[in-house]
């Protein structure tokens, strides 16, 4: 008898592993396709990913019927569907490597010079945007996160100077060298100025936004960077964060916004 307990209960303690092992195998591929789906969310990927979907299942469905002519076109077109893929969409797959690949435990360690930094900017940058906004004069400002500018940096001009307000309004006075660019605030401090960005693949943006607007949302696809604008035509203030344009800032809410991006509020 002690033999058969110990016996029903190895069998429990084995099936109670097994279980718990099954969960966590549903849970991890559950978020690796919950990430992927969000990864490519509002892409030309996506779609295509829904075609790729559509396919799959002709080609089971051309399968189970016998249907060889069709399983054959089908099977091969997969095939080399996936090559095709690496090329067309490989600027969506940097940009999602380059997601995963952000490392962001340092962010997870507060320390309070930090903190201080970057309260500093984000005071200096919303200050200088409720200036420019009110004399209507176009920005475009720039806040590196973990995914590096160094290419951005260098086609502009070098400056490595202190983040105020009054250099920040200096730098954008119409007909100066280096108010059509963008400003580059790397480590707390203005890294470059009259810098050139990547203007964004999305044709869905408003046609009314002009190319400030278009570089701020190209850079923000490419990198984790937090990016303010100035039109110089309204005088309005948007961000653009991982692609996503918004508009109609005031100094507050700007300040919330960076807060919530630069430190977690």
């Amino acid at each position: 008898m002690p033999v058969i307990y110990k016996f029903v209960d190895f069998f429990e303690l084995y099936t109670f592993g097994n279980l718990i092992r099954l969960m966590m195998d549903i849970s991890i591929v559950s978020f690796v396709i919950y990430k992927f789906i969000t990864l490519i969310r509002d892409t030309r990927a996506y779609s295509l990913i829904k075609g790729i979907f559509v396919l799959l299942i002709a080609a089971e469905i051309a399968e189970r019927l016998k249907l060889e002519a069709v399983t054959y076109i089908l099977t091969n077109t997969m095939t080399y569907g996936v090559y095709a893929l690496l090329i067309v969409f490989q600027p969506e797959m940097r940009r999602a490597l380059e997601k995963i690949g952000r490392n962001s435990f340092m962010k997870m360690i507060t320390f309070s010079d930090y903190r201080e930094d970057q309260k500093r900017v984000i005071e200096s940058v919303a200050k200088a945007c409720k200036s420019l906004s009110k004399s209507k004069t176009g920005a475009l400002i720039v806040i590196e996160g973990d995914t590096k500018l160094g290419d951005i940096i260098k086609s502009g001009v070098t400056l490595n100077c202190d983040v105020t307000s009054e250099i920040l309004e200096n730098i954008f006075v119409p007909n100066t060298p280096l108010h059509d660019g963008a400003v580059i605030i790397r480590d707390g401090r203005i890294a470059a100025a009259g810098c050139f960005l990547p203007l964004t693949e999305n044709y869905n943006i408003r046609k009314d936004l002009g190319t400030r607007h278009r570089a701020a949302m190209g850079i923000s696809e490419n990198s984790d960077a937090i990016v303010v604008v100035v039109s110089e035509e309204t005088g309005i203030i948007s961000t653009a964060v991982d692609g996503e344009l918004k508009r109609r800032f005031n100094e507050e809410t700007l300040t919330y916004l960076l807060e919530e991006n630069l430190i977690g509020g």
